[in-house]
């Protein structure tokens, strides 16, 4: 298939660059020009401007947006939708607000374009891994360009089938699934991120509790235990209950600098745990833990501590964040 893709940062030109390695036509802008030359010498044509993409995309074409969340992305996405035909489709694939998808898809369905929100997860590993893909819009619209989210999506892999999923929707086993209709692709990647929030900060400070106990003053005498956090790290990987990426993430960082001296332990937010926490304040649902993940990101900003310089190694593993120098 085609494929339009505006941003060509971190996510937007590994994206591309996985579509093409399936045989997927991408057709690409930035405002630099130094991504977009990049993916030209890999099969993509790239674009003076959005007038041009649209010109060199063929009808009914499909263009997704990887952008900021944000003025930016506000301001591209009308720009094309005047520049589009009925029947054309347009994707945020950022981490927007859903309630702006609501609105979006409103106003561009007035004009008898198409517009779908996708929730990708994956960060900078997604060339090779794959995205996991959380989508919401028009059904038609999502068939039509199932082979686009396909291709992006990791697949099966080698992760145990899950029992009892006889007769339930198998792309959700692939790592893509339409959520339902507008803003409900980002309402899901909003959620998923917050709980996000709450692993990383276990992690945090189970790490934090290990190395405070192994101090050697101000503590009753059982404690001093010297514990090596990065074989912790490591042996947790093996069969324990809390394995996952961000514990892979964890134990490589760990393994490099065991005193993490890279990092400052200044944790930003996306947005979308405040996001998250709104919701649940507007649902009237109980999210102790996510709440006080986020309010520990705020509180890192003032006093730094280990737990959040395993904060920042994770966020730097899996998105490629840098996060600012401690000041001082």
């Amino acid at each position: 298939m085609q494929l339009g893709m505006v941003g060509l940062g971190r996510m937007g030109g590994n994206i591309v660059r996985r579509l093409m390695r399936a045989g997927h036509d991408c057709v690409v802008y930035d405002r630099d020009p130094k991504p977009g030359a990049a993916l030209a010498a890999d099969g993509a044509v790239v674009a003076a401007d959005l007038a041009d993409m649209v010109a060199k995309l063929q009808a009914p074409r499909a263009i997704w947006v990887m952008l900021p969340a944000g003025k930016i992305t506000e301001a591209t996405l009308a720009e094309l939708a005047g520049l589009l035909s009925p029947g054309d489709t347009l994707i945020d694939g950022g981490n927007a607000f859903w309630k702006d998808d609501v609105r979006r898809g409103r106003e561009l369905a007035a004009k008898g374009l198409h517009y779908m929100d996708v929730g990708t997860s994956g960060g900078v590993h997604g060339l090779d891994r794959g995205y996991c893909l959380m989508i919401g819009g028009d059904k038609a619209a999502f068939d039509r360009l199932e082979p686009i989210f396909a291709t992006l999506a990791p697949g099966k892999g080698e992760i145990e089938p899950t029992k009892h999923r006889e007769g339930r929707n198998p792309t959700s086993e692939q790592g893509y699934l339409h959520c339902g209709p507008v803003g409900a692709g980002h309402f899901v990647k909003m959620v998923h991120n917050g709980i996000e929030y709450g692993m990383m900060q276990a992690f945090a400070e189970g790490f934090d509790l290990l190395r405070n106990a192994s101090a050697t003053e101000g503590l009753p005498p059982e404690y001093g235990f010297s514990f090596d956090t990065a074989e912790i790290a490591e042996v947790w990987r093996r069969g324990s209950v809390v394995t996952s990426w961000l514990l892979d993430l964890t134990a490589e960082a760990l393994a490099a600098d065991e005193e993490l001296s890279a990092y400052s332990g200044h944790v930003s937010d996306s947005g979308e745990g405040r996001w998250t926490v709104d919701a649940a304040v507007e649902t009237a649902t109980p999210a102790e833990v996510l709440t006080s993940a986020l309010f520990a990101r705020f509180r890192s900003r003032v006093d730094h501590t280990f737990g959040e310089k395993v904060l920042s190694a994770m966020r730097a593993g899996f998105g490629g964040h840098v996060e600012p120098k401690k000041q001082g």
